[in-house]
Formats: C-alpha cells, structure tokens, sequence
C-alpha cells in the first residue's frame, strides 16, 4: 500500500510593508495596527516553508525535485519580494493589504499553477519567531 509523504523547502527574503486599511480613519488605523501601520513602513526578515504533500514517484524515488522546488520559489517569490517595499514594489499587494496571511495567501496563488495538481501545497510563512500563517489551514 502506497504512504503519502512531505517534503519541506525552507527560504527567506526581507521585505518592508505598512498595513493600513484606507477606509479607515488614520486614527482607526494606528489604533488598530499600531506600530504596523508606520507611515514609513517597516521591515520583517520572512521564513517561508513550502510543504508538498503526495506519493513518491516509484521510478526517481522523488515527490518533488527540489532543486525545482527551490528554483520554482526563488522565480515566484523570492526573486519578487526579497528586499521591496511590498506596498509600493510589487503589483500584488498594491490594493491588498500586505498582513502575513494575506502575502501566504498570495504565495499560494503563485505557487499552485506551477505545481502538479496531485500534490497538495502548504505555505508556512514566519514573519517573527513567534509569529507565523499557515495556508490552507
């Protein structure tokens, strides 16, 4: 009987954003997002962990090539993101407020046309130690 497995790939990139949600009053918005919502943003150091879930191919021993995987996310989101102001540098984020579930949400949507459909993906995205998403939960 076939076992499904996982394979993890972890990366890390940089980037600045400010999380502000215009229609809401100023005072709204630092009350609500405090320091994040600095109008001169600011900056976390991002861990990003893909996880690709499905049954090993019986003839390369693989689930997934992970030099692939690992280039696959540097093209995707690595490349996009790493060092950019996410408001102002990147087009995905320039109405979509830039919370770390809403750039895992994003990664997501880059990653999932470019993986085999029969392998499910999860993006785990630290955006301090103690704080991280997970998507899909």
């Amino acid at each position: 009987m076939k076992q499904k497995v996982a394979v993890f790939r972890k990366e890390h990139f940089n980037a600045a954003h400010r999380l502000h949600q215009p229609n809401w009053s100023d005072e709204k918005n630092q009350a609500f997002f405090g320091q994040c919502n600095n109008p001169n943003y600011h900056g976390h150091n991002y861990d990003l962990i893909v996880k690709l879930t499905g049954y090993v191919d019986e003839e390369s021993g693989y689930l997934y090539d992970m030099k692939l995987l690992s280039a696959l996310l540097h093209k995707k989101v690595i490349d996009k993101f790493d060092h950019r102001n996410l408001n102002l540098d990147t087009q995905e984020f320039k109405s979509l407020n830039p919370t770390a579930e809403n750039i895992a949400m994003v990664i997501y949507d880059l990653l999932r046309p470019e993986i085999p459909q029969d392998l499910d993906l999860k993006i785990t995205l630290y955006e301090t130690e103690r704080n991280f998403v997970e998507y899909p939960a």
